[in-house]
């Protein structure tokens, strides 16, 4: 289906509006209309898919277990083991993230899926596997899983959860647990609310995905790999932070950016460097903060970003003298 998708949206920017593939602005609006497309049937679908799996799961008994139960953190860890078996961009993993929050998880949980799932897939694992072999891609792998792990922790213990908008709040407020008459119904019956509900969530989250993508489109037409491959060369200490400062603005998913990452380190950029942008892009998007301030205060979002950042940093300081 996104096949046939990329095939209309070349038509669209390329044939029917006459740009031109190699022009800046091409590839902008090529990137801009296959990507919202793609974006808002990935959110239907994912909303749709959480909310027939809310009115099955008995997720009242899910979160009465985290919130009984001493697991040592072993929740932040699985939560972050889920997040890396889900294929998913940053962008993509918040109707997940949305699910999670009204079904009454632990905050600090969803922060460790909503972390590592856009870090870690296996079509990345796979492409890197392939391109930097099997040492690399079990260390990326695993760092990605403990940053999620770590960082849900950490950010548990703040106890943020009055930092969520007040949209999410009216969420957490509703009674997570399905009647005992409706439990029963048949699903067929049970269609109808739950498109309805997933439609509002698409619909509620709309504007900031289109601001999102544009921001990414933007970055994707404009500005060129060199530029980055120039100012990010050496061993510069300061070269691993304006890697995460450069890559902020940017919009990819995991998979993308490896081969972006594989023509750095051709270039000179040393591995950690690369990794600390590349988990930058997927990570830490401008257009995935547009897309939380719907779900989150600009506060949470700014301690949120601030932890993962130097999270980050820090691992792509730790990859350079591994590798070095």
């Amino acid at each position: 289906m996104f096949v046939w998708l990329e095939h209309i949206s070349q038509w669209l920017v390329y044939d029917l509006l006459g740009l031109q593939a190699d022009s800046h602005l091409g590839a902008a609006m090529s990137f801009f209309f296959y990507d919202t497309v793609k974006i808002f049937i990935l959110l239907m679908l994912i909303s749709w898919v959480m909310g027939a799996v809310n009115s099955y799961l008995p997720v009242e008994r899910l979160r009465a277990f985290l919130n009984r139960h001493q697991l040592y953190g072993l929740e932040y860890l699985m939560a972050s083991i889920f997040g890396a078996l889900t294929p998913f961009c940053s962008c993509s993993s918040v109707p997940l993230f949305i699910g999670f929050v009204k079904g009454g998880i632990p905050l600090g949980v969803t922060f460790s899926f909503l972390i590592t799932s856009p870090l870690v897939n296996e079509v990345a694992l796979a492409m890197f596997l392939g391109m930097f072999g099997v040492k690399v891609t079990l260390i990326y792998a695993v760092s990605g899983i403990l940053v999620g792990t770590i960082s849900g922790r950490l950010l548990s213990l703040l106890r943020l959860e009055p930092l969520l908008s007040e949209w999410v709040q009216q969420l957490w407020t509703q009674p997570a647990r399905v009647e005992l008459e409706k439990a029963h119904r048949p699903f067929r019956e049970r269609i109808p609310e739950i498109t309805q509900e997933a439609w509002r969530i698409v619909r509620g989250v709309a504007l900031y995905v289109v601001i999102g993508i544009a921001i990414g489109a933007a970055m994707h037409g404009y500005v060129p790999e060199a530029f980055f491959a120039r100012y990010l060369n050496g061993d510069q200490w300061w070269a691993v932070p304006l890697a995460v400062v450069l890559a902020v603005p940017m919009y990819a998913n995991a998979a993308g950016m490896v081969p972006v990452i594989q023509v750095f380190v051709a270039k000179g950029v040393p591995l950690g460097t690369s990794l600390a942008f590349m988990m930058a892009v997927v990570g830490l998007s401008l257009p995935e903060a547009t897309l939380l301030k719907k779900v989150m205060t600009l506060k949470l979002i700014g301690i949120f970003f601030g932890l993962v950042t130097l999270s980050i940093i820090s691992l792509g300081f730790f990859f350079n003298l591994l590798f070095s």
